[in-house]
């Protein structure tokens, strides 16, 4: 809206009416309002969810604490999920097909979440909402996602190249680089992978055998890649959503790692000189990831332990969700098991859990534990050695707990960004 609107003041050469023009400003502006929303507003959401009794439904697992959280106001994702929405329609440009599919990522998720919750707490259903419409939910946004990209004639990449040339000038050599455009805007099923000379992997490579319709399969491989990060990273993050500040502290570092990528791969002076894809129309993505961020950090200064309200499956749904619809659209999607592996291994202990037990209940007559708990999390909360992975014996503070998963987080993301490198 004011975007459109300053692009109008433009034309009337008013002094600092080109400001909106730059991405980074933006982005700044976008930051500190979702920041301002999700802890002013955030806090009258909070007083709102207290007066309506939506609290937090906590199950006895003999976690210290536990169940002094039982009350504590849930649902608070709609905090995030307006703190994103309102800088983005004020600021954004909504002729951007990248910022539509994500504010459309976003209210598609947020809906999903929400029922969930509301089931939960208004109709005292401890489980909410089936895992098939789950799973139908996060299908149907992966299939809209991967067919968008792949028939919007407004998502193409290019794929660029720097050459040097040196000029001896007294005793100093100096390096100019000239930027050399391989090709021109065009679709392609190629995306980002690390270890590679040029990070490029091609899908239409695996469905090589089909002929002349090799890339037809690419797309149809990408497509069903889209399907399964959107599923898995949605499911991750709700699973992560399991102590105070954890899911929101992760992911907000994930998004500082999405959206320096974002910047990087939407400008071809950049992209150029570090030999990654450049990716046109995509820098407006540097605008939603920041106002996502200041939500995030916004909503942990409630969050934070100990928690004044949780973000229930209306944000950590919602979270997930947008992680991997993002890194989809920067053509970063196989990066995600990297960047994101505190959700990944959070799915997969839970899968390890049950497998584990059902194959000795059956073989034994009683199911064994490979973890004290799970997801992962609780495992290090849980005290006792009654499971086949017996360290910690101790229980740790769940604020240590989170302030540790923070950390690897962050290494995580270097070490993302040291991948792209090596090569």
């Amino acid at each position: 809206m004011l975007y459109s609107l300053f692009e109008h003041l433009q034309a009337g050469d008013i002094p600092g009416s080109r400001l909106m023009g730059y991405i980074t400003v933006r982005s700044v502006v976008a930051l500190l309002l979702s920041l301002f929303i999700a802890t002013v507003v955030g806090r009258r959401i909070i007083d709102r969810l207290q007066l309506m009794q939506v609290g937090e439904l906590v199950r006895n697992l003999g976690l210290e604490g536990q169940m002094k959280k039982t009350g504590t106001p849930t649902m608070g994702g709609i905090i995030i999920i307006i703190s994103i929405m309102v800088p983005c329609l004020l600021i954004g440009d909504l002729t951007n097909i990248y910022m539509i599919l994500l504010l459309v990522s976003t209210l598609w998720l947020g809906a999903i979440g929400f029922l969930d919750d509301y089931l939960k707490i208004r109709r005292h259903n401890k489980d909410g909402m089936k895992g098939k419409f789950k799973i139908i939910g996060q299908v149907g946004l992966g299939l809209l996602v991967g067919l968008t990209m792949c028939f919007s004639p407004d998502i193409t990449q290019r794929q660029v190249s720097a050459s040097s040339a040196s000029a001896e000038l007294t005793a100093h050599e100096i390096v100019t680089e000239t930027v050399e455009t391989e090709s021109a805007n065009a679709k392609s099923t190629q995306t980002t992978i690390p270890f590679v000379k040029n990070n490029n992997f091609d899908y239409a490579s695996l469905t090589r055998w089909m002929g002349d319709h090799a890339q037809t399969g690419g797309w149809i491989v990408f497509v069903l890649v889209v399907i399964i990060a959107v599923a898995a990273t949605s499911n991750g993050a709700n699973l992560t959503d399991g102590l105070d500040g954890l899911c929101a502290g992760v992911s907000a570092i994930i998004c500082v790692a999405l959206a320096i990528m974002a910047y990087l791969g939407g400008n071809l002076i950049y992209s150029t000189y570090l030999n990654i894809m450049y990716i046109p129309g995509s820098g407006e993505l540097v605008v939603f990831m920041s106002a996502f961020i200041g939500a995030l950090i916004g909503f942990l200064w409630y969050n934070a332990y100990p928690a004044q309200v949780f973000m229930g499956d209306t944000g950590s749904l919602t979270i997930g969700g947008i992680i991997a619809v993002f890194a989809i659209l920067i053509h970063k999607e196989l990066l995600i098991p990297l960047l994101c592996a505190i959700f990944f291994v959070e799915d997969i202990s839970v899968m390890i859990q049950v497998a584990y037990f059902k194959y000795t209940k059956k073989k034994y007559g009683e199911g064994r534990r490979v973890f004290k708990m799970t997801p992962l999390h609780h495992h290090f909360q849980k005290e006792g050695i009654e499971s086949l992975i017996k360290t910690p014996v101790r229980a740790i503070a769940e604020p240590k707990i989170v302030t540790r998963f923070w950390i690897i987080g962050v290494f995580l993301a270097v070490l993302t960004f040291i991948t792209l490198k090596i090569r």
